[in-house]
């Protein structure tokens, strides 16, 4: 009797231990190997500190605050569309503020697959006074945001304006609201 509670103790351990030992395991995220495809390794995210962070969950929205574009390696895209950027280098800059928003909003919900929808979208343009294609300078994160998510979590609501300046002379500021699972 005692040898077969021995027995049935030890399936039972090696059981458990099996459950969480592939619990560990990470899972591949579909996001995450479409952004590889398409080029992209999300940098890691540093905390926040102060009174502004770079996102706020509330309930299942994920409200994240404005993001410039920042380099792949360093320093962020600085410049005026319409005066020493042209709409496309705007563009590029404005992919850039995806990532970055990816990046943040990466580091507050964990997975990137929980993203049920793109909500809405905010972005700022760095424009001379008579720059009127805003829309297309922000076309450039609302491109990479459809590649990346696909045509039922990406398209969204959204805003382009047009600003006399952004903080640090940054070429465009992106915020954004994710609805997540």
């Amino acid at each position: 009797m005692r040898k077969i509670k021995h027995i049935i103790l030890s399936i039972l351990f090696l059981v458990i231990l099996k459950k969480f030992s592939l619990a560990q395991i990470p899972t591949t995220s579909i996001i995450e190997n479409r952004l590889k495809t398409l080029g992209v390794i999300l940098p890691e995210s540093t905390p926040s500190s102060g009174n502004v962070i770079g996102a706020v969950t509330v309930g299942n929205l994920v409200f994240l605050s404005g993001h410039g574009p920042d380099k792949p390696e360093g320093g962020q895209v600085i410049g005026k569309v319409g005066d020493n950027l042209t709409i496309e280098e705007g563009r590029e800059a404005a992919r850039l503020a995806g990532i970055a928003l990816l990046k943040t909003l990466k580091s507050e919900i964990g997975n990137l697959d929980r993203v049920k929808r793109i909500v809405k979208v905010l972005g700022m343009v760095n424009a001379t006074p008579d720059l009127t294609e805003q829309p297309k300078v922000i076309n450039g994160f609302s491109e990479f945001i459809v590649e990346v998510f696909g045509k039922e979590k990406g398209p969204h609501a959204r805003s382009a304006v047009g600003l006399n300046s952004l903080p640090s002379g940054i070429a465009v500021e992106i915020e954004m609201i994710v609805e997540i699972e």
